[in-house]
């Protein structure tokens, strides 16, 4: 015989299941991949800042090797200096990453820093004592590296945010982004500023 208590287990055991099957059915529907790339694009970001701080923490100590060799060529020098310390004075956290006018003044000044770099380093072809000098070649090579994981950083980085922003502007994305994230904005890329930003510059030398 049915008691009033049995009756409500077993409704609340039904409910629970109907939760379970609800909760199981919206996760395969892919409810929480708008969060999920979101949190993937912001800890790219972090990569792209990372490598770029690394490399304006080479700069203060190839500019004294420079230096130590090359003192007339205190015009590049200053130039070298004066990139870097405008690169490291532009900060976007993770809040900043729909700034499409940050973004860009973020990234000219990096490409900025590229360009002094770049003929930084040419200031050897000038200078054989220099070229020869292993701190010089040491952080030559560092720099190089750092270029490269520049470059794959931010590869990366648009590889996330291409996801996260074709989520939510697809179906079942565009769903769940209009009803649950709708505060989420399209997250800004990188945009090319300069002919083959994409490539990291040649510092190696014969």
């Amino acid at each position: 015989m049915l008691t009033r208590q049995t009756l409500f287990s077993d409704r609340h055991v039904w409910r629970l299941a109907f939760l379970l099957f609800v909760v199981t059915l919206l996760t395969g529907c892919g409810v929480n991949n708008i969060p999920t790339y979101d949190e993937q694009v912001k800890a790219a970001w972090s990569q792209v800042e990372n490598q770029y701080q690394r490399r304006a923490d080479l700069v203060p100590n190839l500019v004294e090797t420079v230096k130590g060799f090359a003192r007339q060529e205190q015009e590049t020098l200053t130039e070298v200096v004066e990139a870097r310390a405008k690169a490291t004075s532009i900060q976007i956290d993770a809040d900043s990453l729909d700034d499409p006018e940050k973004m860009q003044q973020f990234e000219q000044a990096q490409q900025q820093l590229t360009g002094a770099l770049s003929r930084l380093m040419a200031v050897s072809e000038r200078y054989p004592d220099l070229k020869s000098n292993q701190n010089f070649l040491t952080l030559q090579s560092q720099l190089e590296g750092t270029e490269n994981r520049i470059s794959v950083a931010r590869r990366d980085f648009i590889t996330a945010v291409e996801r996260y922003n074709t989520e939510i502007r697809t179906f079942p994305g565009r769903l769940w982004h209009s009803i649950l994230y709708s505060d989420m904005p399209l997250r800004e890329n990188f945009e090319a500023t300069t002919e083959n930003a994409d490539q990291a510059p040649q510092v190696e030398f014969e």
